[in-house]
């Protein structure tokens, strides 16, 4: 490190030339330290400025007075030392730190410090221009008083700036276009134009970086590094500097750069400014960068900084949208695009404050609340343009946007940061004075702009005048647009630099002026593409109709149908797309399909019915529902049969006035005047009637016929429609007949004198079932149906026969091919003279003749009209079958008109009728060896050769095969027999019969032939012999015996005939003589009669064949040969069988032989033999062996041999006799089954969860008493519990061993109390047991399994009607009771209904209540359920509570019996409301009656009985309802009273009756009210009020009470419609707003989901969900399972309560390294279990005997908080460190479902302070320097695996981590799994959500379903119904009531009482 600077100033000049100017340069000598200043003649090095340009000759003279030069050994060589370098500048510092106050004072209200820190950003903008990755720039506010004094810190990672950039900087007003560049790349070009001029060419005057930051602070410090420079340059600005400077008189603008090395901060020595230290570090890692720091931040500024963080973020957004969501912006559409071809700037903002408060980040691409983002994500539509000046070359692109009203509401979005109440107050005044309404936009501009990109917030209330309503012109033929319209849109204009901005950019100069100059060029922009316009104010105004039109959500459309294609659209544009609905809402009314509805403002007005209602366009739907501005409705016009068509007309035409009644009449008197009927006239007299029969050619007609309409009238035209004559009217006349085309058509018009006349038709000669049509018909297109009505017809069906018989013809059916002798049939067919069939006459006799053939019937019959000659047979000859001859048959019927025919017949052969045979001798000579031929024939009954099928001719030889020949396609055949080979016995001749027939022809006889076999001269014949021996004469089939091995040589043969001649041998013969004893035979010895020697075999005692044979065997000579054994010659010993012998069992006999040279067992062997054998073996036991001779065989069995011990597998036996010796390998193998063993299982000892299962299976291996595997698969393991109350769930229970003698238990699940258990496995065998093992189990209650809900309330509490439930506690305990927490509280729920418990599950009735919210008092570890409401009527219900634990999974409580009681009483009531009683003063009592069997009940205010208790009486009085004036002529009740008492007894007074006295005072059809007023001591009631109507007349009683009882009903009735649609409109808006919040709420979950990149589809299907879903727990499971470092120790105490488990189960480590040598550090103490209490250790401690190491956390005692390395010491390093020094604890990461806390207590407790660093020379480094700073080192290890102790030892294998080790903590899972984690949440949440959102959406539209069903829209018209008949009612009743009436002379009054009678009549 250079320590010591030289700092030399050197006098550059020239003392020879004058011209050269002497200049003062600083040059600092970087090369090493040294005293003075030198250059040796050798050196190398180099001259370079500070931004390490590299001087040469030609160079050095550019240099400026006053450079800083460097002398370095190389051009990148890094600065020893911070150096510095002088800059001048001569500015008042006022002129930067009072200027920035003055420019964003003139903000207007504006938020001065967003814009003044928009100057620093555009600043980073320009200089991250040329980035080609990632352009990031950071906004950091450190308001943290912990890391120093708040500032305010700007980072970018542009291009940097050297020295001179900073002294260019620092000049005040220096502009880009005058700034000096040393290279031409870095020369100021203009950037060519983009896409909304987003050039980022927006650091422009010079002076706004300087002004920002005086305005938000007194300080700036310069920090940044140019790319591709070793060196950061570093200049500070700060006003106490420039005061400090200006009191010293300094040079003001004068300062220094400090230039240094990154990471350098030695510069940095103030507490205040340690921040500093942190962005220093940072330098590092950014190769280039530049950073404004602003200290001395204003006191307003930082309050703004706090307080409106979102203020600040949603404006910067807004200033730099474009740039950071590119040319499109912010748009969340799927569809929008933000291609650009530069990236897109990432600025984030952060603010830091003093903890405990979080950091708070926001990346301003995250906003989406900035005005521009709300724009255009409202935006239904925009209408892009260019505006370009003609000269300046200025451009202006500009965008408005189209916010439409939808269904109640305005989009156009509001400012988030606007005030409220003074927009409203703009809004209101601008209405007054202009009359437009702007209740969108309010008083905002309709632009936002925007100069290169970025916003100037200064725009002012700038509009073109084609945008302002109140200057637009009307277009001709243009509706007018609502003002409305006008303010529904938003703008934005992007501008370049053509057009001026003031310095502070807050305003344009002259852009207002420059666009309203009449000489400017617009520009319509579609799809990307310029188009020129001459009238924008034309393509403006269009533009904003679409909009209006296609997005104005006015009128709503439901019941979406289908998009069709209009073909009477005027333009083919508009044709399609048209969409269809059902119905609409318009104006609070609703119009459907089928309603009749009248037209207004059409000529002529249209009366019809609404077919559908179109929509053009196409649009997305909601239900099927869309909301527009308008549409058209399709009409039937009505009636259909006057109109016949539909019209279209806007639905602004439909009357809305027009009732259906006057719709319907108008449409009925245009009914009347259509055709109804036709009247039919026969003028000639002869009408025909309905359904008679006529025979053909009867004449039909003439026809006169009229056309009436429904009034009796004729017509002959149409009634008039519009204008003009009706159309005229014909008569159409059909004739057809059943099933066939019309016979007869023709029209007839009307004349005056005949109407529609039809003439005489004589056609009608078919037969068959005819029908006359009439129709009546259009006469232009004869159309006879008219919309739905059908133009009158008139039908006649009658039927025409057949005539007379007249001739006949020969039938279909007759062939005109016949055969010899086979009868036939010829039919006739009987026609009359229109040739229809006719029965034939009586008593035909037919005639049939034929020349050359003899002809004959048997008879003739009659069917109907077929006549038929039977049984016709023809004799004659055929020449030849092949041929045919065609003869002629004349068949007559006398007595018809036309009576002969003639038939053409061909003839052929008959029937097979005998069978010939040739040769006919007899006889016939074969000889034996050769076949015979026959030649065959088949003739008819006239001797004619016939062909038939099945004509197969059998020739039969006995021994012969059967030999045929089919003949049935030629009549003839020869057959050839096999060769007659017969055994001919002394040359005799042999007789054989061959018989002819044909199997298929039995009557036809069979042919028999003789035939004579005579001998022939082939060999039949052999005889074999010895020439050697002449006595050895073989016989054929002798069996001889013979030495084995031996041979038998010199063999001859001689060959015989049939006739037992010899044979002599020829080549031929001999080339047929074979031999099987070899192949290889001399020709030449045959010829001589000589066979081949005859090898005989080596094997004794086997018989072998041998044959010699002629011609493949058809004459063969065999004989056998024996072989006999030889001498012996070795000893054999055989075993028994080949199987494997188990140790311990004795061997059956082993036969021990003797055998000759060949393997053949001699006869040599004798009973002394045994004597001389013996046998030897390993392990074999010599005692129980035993040699027995068998005489038998003459072999010796030897006995007893076994082998009782030695390894299993082969033995070797040998076996002894005198000289022989033989060796045999015997295997041996596992004995009988004598125990069980355990092989594997899991680890002991075995704890688990009561339910839980054991997932390692127990692995039993069957032994034998040696204890070697025994794999007997007879035996069977069984596995048991011991005791019996633990139930073991296992796949199998009993099992036989497998191959290997193995049997697995896997154990599914256990089920038992707590406590110990054993599991025993125990064998069985032939019912034999056999011992196992067993194991130890403990059985633990799981704390993690919810088994149960208690509940806690109050008992004692009283439920009274309508209150308010005690509060409920829930809690979810654990099978080992202790209460669960995690659940989520939307699972819990509360089921209540009325009755009686229903078995454990709630009824499906029952109501369901959610959970309360904790209280800040109440525990979490259970639900609450308070200020529930109680039932309103009393009974007995029932409480249940229940848990949602999985989708179909639910835990229940138990069932709760509650009694609701009666509430407070409050009134005195009958159960039910009595109808109002209407009395008279009658003398009948019926008529007087006011009530009847009424009880009345002290209750509640819920209608319940509540008074069981109270005593005291009820008063009852008579009251005026309405005068109370009049209460004077009271009625009164009997005995003159004018109240009465009645006993209130237990709650309840009962009145049996209660009547008004005879001839009682009261007014004529008055109202009166009964008041039952209830006196109870101390309980305030209501009293009981009952109407009642008095009349003087009785009739007129009995027709009120009768009119009153029918009110009561229609009162009734129509409460229970109310109720019904008053539920309706109640639930109908809370259904939808659920629906929209359902909506809501899913799509804010789709777009999460979209936004995580979880789905990319807007439109998502639940099974798609399922689908993904299952997907990605697939991939989790995947990576799960995926094989990584684990700690290899099962952790079986983890889940037991209060244990967090081992500790190497409680962290991981990612790195392999640091994994290995913590691990190590910590070896002994890695299986130790720690537990969160004293008593869960020693619980373990004590369950395993002590053998478990544990450590209880309440013992552990850590210094709390993490204080920082030892190298570092009240914030500051105390050296720089080597080697990534850090806390191992810091390194370990804790699972997920453990405590965060008790693991760092854990770690910290084993760990301590250790440190983890690289490498030991780091280590040793770190440890020294922390010690020279007289503070204590921990120990330390590294990542090779060394540690370095707290004592400071090192080395040797204690301090060494060996390379592999097993007990390693297990690395994480990776950030993919948690990532699939959370997705898959997500994905679940969005499944619950979308289920909810279809739910609510079925619920809505069920509902609405219902409602608008014809069940429910025919209760609305029986309420309407039911109103009106009461208001009839009402207004009977009023009208009954008359004036008073005249009592009859003897009524009399009450005393007391005074009445004013009318005078009598004088």
């Amino acid at each position: 490190m250079l320590r010591r600077r030289s700092d030399q100033r050197l006098l550059a000049g020239s003392p020879t030339e004058e011209e050269r100017v002497p200049k003062r340069i600083c040059v600092y000598d970087c090369r090493n330290e040294r005293e003075t200043f030198s250059i040796h003649s050798h050196e190398t090095f180099v001259l370079a400025t500070t931004d390490r340009t590299v001087l040469g000759f030609n160079t050095f003279e550019e240099l400026q007075d006053g450079s800083t030069l460097y002398v370095l050994k190389h051009e990148n060589q890094a600065l020893p030392a911070a150096t510095q370098e002088r800059i001048d500048f001569t500015p008042h510092y006022n002129t930067l730190i009072e200027s920035g106050k003055h420019e964003y004072s003139t903000c207007e209200g504006k938020k001065p410090f967003s814009y003044a820190l928009a100057e620093l950003i555009d600043n980073a903008l320009s200089a991250t221009v040329k980035n080609t990755g990632a352009r990031s720039i950071e906004i950091r506010m450190l308001l943290d008083e912990t890391l120093g004094k708040p500032a305010v810190i700007v980072l970018d990672n542009g291009c940097g700036m050297c020295p001179e950039d900073l002294n260019d900087w620092a000049k005040y007003r220096l502009c880009k276009f005058k700034r000096k560049k040393t290279t031409a790349s870095e020369a100021y070009v203009r950037p060519d134009h983009v896409p909304r001029s987003l050039n980022s060419d927006i650091s422009y005057f010079g002076v706004g970086g300087k002004h920002s930051a005086f305005y938000i602070g007194e300080s700036a410090r310069m920090i940044s590094k140019k790319r591709g420079s070793p060196d950061v340059h570093e200049l500070t600005l700060s006003k106490e500097d420039f005061q400090n400077k200006e009191k010293n008189k300094e040079d003001v603008f004068s300062t220094v750069i400090t230039n240094r090395r990154p990471g350098d901060s030695s510069h940095v020595t103030k507490d205040d400014e340690r921040f500093l230290k942190d962005l220093i570090r940072e330098e590092k890692t950014r190769e280039s960068f530049t950073a404004v720091v602003i200290t001395e931040v204003q006191p307003d500024h930082i309050d703004f900084m706090k307080d409106k963080y979102e203020v600040l973020t949603r404006q910067l957004a807004h200033v730099y949208h474009y740039y950071i969501h590119g040319v499109n912006g912010n748009s969340m559409r799927s569809s929008s695009s933000n291609q650009n071809d530069s990236p897109k700037v990432d600025i984030q903002v952060t603010l830091r404050e003093k903890p405990p408060r979080l950091p708070r980040v926001m990346n301003l691409r995250e906003v989406e609340d900035d005005m521009q983002s709300l724009y255009i994500n409202s935006a239904a539509d925009t209408f892009e343009f260019r505006a370009t000046a003609p000269n300046d070359g200025g451009r202006v692109e500009g965008i408005i946007r189209y916010h439409p009203f939808l269904y109640d509401r305005e989009t156009y979005p509001q400012d988030p940061d606007a005030n409220e109440e003074s927009e409203d107050d703009e809004v209101s005044n601008d209405d007054n004075e202009s009359g437009v309404v702007r209740q969108a936009r309010r008083k905002r501009s309709i632009f936002d702009f925007f100069w290169n990109g970025r916003l100037i917030p200064k725009n002012g209330s700038f509009e073109f005048d084609w945008c302002n309503p109140s200057k637009r012109t009307e277009l001709p033929g243009r509706t007018e647009l609502p003002a409305e319209c006008y303010s529904r849109f938003s703008g934005a204009l992007f501008t370049n630099d053509a057009f001026k901005v003031t310095t502070n950019k807050l305003s344009f100069v002259d852009l207002e002026m420059t666009l309203k100059n009449k000489s400017i060029i617009f520009t319509r922009v579609e799809n990307g593409k310029n188009r020129r316009i001459v009238d924008i104010q034309r393509e403006f105004a269009d533009w904003l109709q679409t909009c209006h039109d296609k997005h104005d959500k006015q009128i709503k459309f439901v019941g979406y149908k289908e998009t069709i294609t209009r073909e009477d659209a005027p333009t083919r544009k508009l044709q399609h797309p048209w969409e269809t609905f059902s119905s609409i809402e318009w104006d609070g009314r609703i119009y459907k399909i089928g309603q009749l509805v009248k037209s207004q403002k059409t000529k002529p007005i249209h009366h019809g019915t609404i077919h559908q209602f179109l929509r053009y366009g196409k649009t997305e739907k909601t239900d099927g529902s869309v909301f527009a501005t308008g549409g058209h409705v399709e009409l039937v016009l009505e009636p259909k049969a006057l109109h016949d068509k539909n019209k279209i007309i806007s639905i602004s035409k439909i009357d809305k006035t027009a009732t259906d009644e006057a719709i319907r009449k108008h449409i009925e008197n245009d009914c009347a005047k259509l055709p109804e009927t036709l009247r039919v006239e026969w003028p000639e007299g002869n009408p025909w009637q309905q359904n008679a029969v006529y025979p053909a050619g009867t004449s039909l007609g003439p026809l006169k016929v009229e056309i009436l309409d429904k009034n009796g009238g004729s017509m002959a035209r149409m009634p008039t429609v519009e204008r003009g004559y009706g159309k005229k009217l014909v008569i159409n006349l059909k004739i057809v007949r059943q099933g066939c085309e019309d016979v007869t058509t023709c029209v007839a018009s009307h004349s005056p004198k005949w109407a529609f006349w039809f003439k005489k038709n004589e056609g009608l000669t078919q037969l068959g079932n005819y029908t006359l049509f009439l129709n009546s018909a259009i006469n232009d297109s004869n159309v006879t149906v008219i919309g739905d009505k059908e133009l009158p017809s008139y039908e006649l069906s009658f039927s025409i026969t057949e005539g007379s018989a007249h001739k006949f013809v020969i039938g279909p059916t007759m062939s005109p091919t016949i055969h010899v002798g086979v009868p036939f049939n010829i039919p006739l067919q009987i026609k009359d003279a229109y040739d229809h069939s006719t029965p034939p006459p009586p008593h035909l006799e037919p005639v049939l003749k034929c020349s050359e053939l003899e002809l004959s019937f048997e008879k003739a019959d009659t069917r109907g009209t077929t006549f038929t000659i039977k049984g016709v047979r023809a004799k004659g000859k055929v020449p030849n079958y092949r041929q045919i001859k065609t003869y002629d048959l004349k068949v007559t019927l006398p007595g018809l008109k036309e009576d002969t025919q003639m038939i053409k017949i061909s003839l052929l052969p008959g029937n097979p009728h005998s069978l010939h045979v040739r040769p006919e001798l007899d006889p016939i000579t074969v000889e034996n060896g050769h076949p015979v031929k026959f030649d065959v024939e088949i003739h008819d009954e006239a001797g004619n050769i016939t062909t038939n099928p099945k004509q197969i001719v059998q020739c039969k030889v006995p021994w012969l095969a059967l030999k045929a020949i089919d003949c049935s396609s030629t009549g003839a055949g020869q057959l050839e027999t096999e060769p007659i080979n017969l055994f001919i016995i002394g040359g005799e001749p042999q007789m054989l019969k061959a018989e002819f027939e044909i199997p298929s022809k039995k009557n036809i006889a069979a042919v028999v032939r003789e035939l004579k076999v005579v001998p022939s001269r082939r060999v039949s014949r052999m005889e074999l012999g010895s020439v050697d021996d002449e006595n050895l004469v073989l016989k054929n089939n002798e069996k001889i015996d013979w030495l084995a091995g031996s041979s038998l040589e010199n063999l001859f043969f001689k060959l015989f005939d049939e006739a037992g001649r010899d044979v002599a041998l020829s080549p031929e013969i001999a080339k047929k003589i074979k031999v099987t004893w070899t192949g290889d035979v001399d020709l030449e010895d045959l010829l001589q009669g000589r066979l081949p020697d005859l090898q005989v075999p080596t094997q004794a005692h086997k018989e072998q064949f041998y044959q010699v044979s002629y011609q493949d065997q058809s004459v063969s000579f065999s004989f056998n040969i024996t072989p006999h054994p030889d001498e012996p010659s070795q000893l054999k010993a055989t075993l028994p069988t080949k199987n494997p012998v188990k140790l311990g069992d004795t061997m059956p006999g082993i036969t021990l032989e003797l055998l000759d040279q060949y393997d053949n067992v001699t006869q040599t062997l004798t009973p002394t033999c045994v004597d001389d054998m013996k046998v030897e073996a390993e392990g074999l036991d010599q005692s129980s062996i035993n040699f027995v001779f068998q005489e038998s065989s003459s072999s010796v069995l030897v006995e007893g041999v076994k082998f009782q011990s030695g390894t299993l597998g082969s033995r070797e036996l040998c076996f002894t006799y005198k000289s022989f010796e033989d060796r045999v390998i015997v295997k041996i193998t596992n004995g009988d089954p004598a125990q069980l063993k355990l092989v594997s299982g899991p680890e002991m000892p075995l704890q688990l969860f009561n339910d839980k299962g054991i997932t390692t299976p127990f692995l039993i291996q069957l032994c034998d008493t040696w204890g070697n595997p025994c794999p007997d698969q007879r035996v069977s393991v069984e596995l048991r519990s011991s005791p019996p109350a633990l139930k073991v769930m296992s796949s199998v229970t009993s099992q036989p061993v497998n191959a290997e003698g193995k049997a697995s238990f896997t154990v599914n699940r256990v089920s038992g109390p707590k406590g110990y258990y054993q599991l025993e496995f125990k064998g069985s065998f032939n019912r034999k047991p056999i011992p196992g093992p067993s194991v130890t189990l403990t059985v633990i209650p799981d704390p993690h399994k919810p088994v149960r809900l208690s509940v806690r309330y109050d008992t004692s509490a009283k439920f009274t009607a309508g209150g308010k439930f005690t509060a409920f506690a829930v809690a979810v305990e654990s099978e080992e009771g202790s209460p669960m927490t995690t659940f989520n509280p939307a699972a819990a729920s509360m089921l209540l209904w009325n009755g009686a418990s229903s078995g454990g599950r709630p009824p499906q009735t029952a109501t369901e209540l959610k959970c309360s919210k904790p209280m800040e008092n109440e525990n979490n570890d259970c639900f609450h359920f308070r200020d529930k409401d109680i039932p309103e009527h009393i009974g007995e219900y029932t409480i249940q509570f229940s848990l949602r634990l999985e989708r179909e999974k639910t835990l229940y409580s138990p069932q709760i019996k509650i009694k609701v009681e009666a509430n407070q009483p409050v009134k005195l009531w009958p159960k039910s409301q009595p109808p109002p009683p209407v009395v008279s003063y009658s003398k009948d009592i019926s008529n007087r009656t006011l009530v009847q069997n009424m009880t009345l009940f002290i209750m509640d205010s819920y209608g319940n009985p509540a008074g069981q208790n109270l005593n005291g009486k009820v008063l009852v009085s008579i009251r005026d309802s309405k005068n109370a004036e009049r209460g004077r002529n009271l009625p009164r009740f009997e005995g003159k009273a004018s109240s009465c008492e009645i006993s209130l007894v237990d709650g309840k007074a009962h009145i049996d009756r209660l009547t008004i006295m005879e001839n009682s005072p009261g007014d004529n059809s008055s109202s009166y009210t009964l008041l039952f007023e209830p006196s109870v001591l101390s309980v305030p009631l209501a009293p009981f009020t009952l109407h009642f109507h008095f009349f003087n007349d009785v009739e007129n009683q009995r027709t009120v009470s009768e009119l009153s009882r029918k009110k009561a009903e229609l009162h009734e009735r129509i409460a229970v419609y109310k109720k019904i649609f008053t539920g309706y409109d109640d639930l109908l808006p809370l259904l939808n707003n659920q629906c929209v919040d359902a909506r809501k709420k899913e799509a804010e979950q789709r777009n999460k989901l979209i936004n995580s990149r979880v789905i990319s589809a807007q439109n998502i299907t639940l099974q798609n969900i399922d689908t993904l879903i299952a997907e990605k727990n697939k991939e989790v499971d995947r990576i799960f399972n995926m094989p990584r470092r684990v700690f290899p120790h099962r952790d079986q105490f983890k889940d037991q309560q209060d244990v967090l488990g081992m500790v190497g189960h409680l962290g991981f480590l990612r790195d392999e390294h640091e994994a290995r040598v913590i691990s190590w550090h910590l070896r002994g103490d890695m299986k130790c279990v720690v537990t969160q209490t004293r008593e869960a250790a020693q619980r373990i401690h004590r369950d395993t005997r002590g053998q478990q190491e544990v450590l209880p956390l309440t013992s552990v005692f850590v210094s709390p908080g993490n204080g920082p390395l030892p190298h570092v010491r009240n914030g500051r390093l105390l050296f720089e460190p080597r080697g990534n020094p850090v806390y191992a604890r810091d390194l370990l990461i804790y699972p997920s479902d453990q405590d965060r806390k008790s693991c760092e207590t854990v770690f910290k407790n084993f760990l301590g302070n250790t440190i983890l660093i690289d490498d030991l020379d780091s280590g040793n480094h770190y440890r020294e320097m922390v010690v020279q700073g007289k503070s204590p080192c921990p120990t330390i290890l590294t990542r090779q695996g060394e540690r370095i102790s707290a004592r400071g030892k090192f080395g040797g294998s204690q301090n060494s981590a060996p390379p592999n080790m097993q007990d390693v903590f297990g690395a994480p899972l990776p950030q993919e799994y948690y990532t699939l984690k959370e997705q898959i949440e997500l994905l679940r949440q969005y499944w619950i959500v979308v289920q909810k959102r279809d739910r609510a959406a079925k619920d809505y539209h069920d509902l609405l379903n219902q409602k608008q069903s014809p069940e429910t829209l025919e209760k609305k018209q029986q309420m309407d119904e039911s109103i009106k008949q009461l208001g009839e009612i009402n207004r009977q009743i009023e009208s009954s009531r008359a004036g008073p009436v005249k009592r009859p002379g003897d009524a009399g009054e009450p005393s007391g009482i005074h009445t004013k009678r009318a005078k009598p009549a004088s």
